[in-house]
């Protein structure tokens, strides 16, 4: 079991990077009911693995989500969670898709 970490700024991402080559983070709308859903399965995957996991909220932190948009060439949406490994958005996903079984099977 890992520990799902709030990440809140740029510099709170740049250090998470820097302490793991492979990990999964969430984009999470707080006024969404679609982003409720997909984000409560997002904690029930991160509560079963080992592989690093971390969260933003949308409201709080738009800098950092159009941020990590950027750096991996992906669409920004809400929700949204994204597989990164060796620098690379090795998969993505939103909405509806957000379920625990997706994320077991595409990550891990």
């Amino acid at each position: 079991m890992t520990q799902l970490r709030k990440l809140q700024s740029i510099s709170d991402f740049d250090q998470f990077v820097s302490e793991h080559a492979t990990f999964v983070i969430c984009k999470h709308s707080t006024t969404c009911p679609i982003s409720s859903a997909g984000f409560s399965a997002y904690m029930k995957y991160a509560d079963t693995t080992e592989i690093p996991t971390a969260y933003l909220l949308i409201q709080e932190a738009r800098t950092l989500s159009n941020h990590i948009a950027e750096q991996y060439n992906v669409r920004h949406e809400s929700p949204q969670v994204l597989f990164i490994q060796d620098g690379k958005a090795v998969f993505t996903t939103s909405h509806y898709d957000i379920t625990t079984d997706a994320l077991h099977t595409h990550v891990g």
